[in-house]
């Protein structure tokens, strides 16, 4: 399973970016989002998601992110633009067992550096760590998780050429 530890939320701040990190994480193929900062307000948004649309996708809040961090049993990813590029480590990444990718919303601790098996850079530029996560599952899935269909939806959009169309009880 995938989880993303999603560091750094500050409330009141980070609601927005923080919530599009979590629907990205389900979106794209996570089993579940860590968060360090109870903010009622992003969970209970990401759950009426998952009831909405389906999937098993879960919330959880760890406000001790270090030790979650330092006692994760499997692989540890860090999103960073520090990192190695992701086109030279992606095939490395091992895709056995649990998987953890870290993104955080304010400065990076160095111990998070050193927790982490891969340091890994989507891009050398600044930019969101919402387009960081899509693009890391993107290229670990191989592009798979976006035909994917969620269990146990309510709601599932119908592909049109213009126009919307989302299907109730599908």
């Amino acid at each position: 399973m995938i989880t993303v530890l999603r560091y750094g939320h500050r409330l009141g701040r980070d609601k927005r970016t923080t919530t599009h990190v979590a629907l990205v994480a389900r979106a794209f193929g996570a089993g579940r989002i860590v968060l360090t900062a109870d903010d009622e307000s992003v969970v209970s948004t990401v759950e009426k998601i998952v009831d909405d649309w389906g999937g098993d996708f879960r919330v959880a809040v760890e406000k001790n992110w270090r030790k979650f961090l330092r006692d994760f049993p499997g692989t540890k990813v860090h999103l960073t633009m520090y990192g190695l590029p992701l086109d030279d480590v992606i095939d490395k990444i091992p895709r056995d067992g649990d998987l953890l990718v870290v993104v955080g919303a304010e400065k990076v601790p160095p111990e998070v550096y050193q927790a982490c098996d891969f340091n890994v850079a989507v891009g050398s530029q600044p930019h969101s760590e919402v387009a960081a996560l899509a693009v890391f599952l993107d290229r670990l899935f191989g592009g798979g998780e976006l035909a994917r269909r969620f269990e146990g939806a309510r709601l599932e959009v119908e592909p049109q050429a213009r126009g919307k169309k989302v299907n109730a009880n599908p």
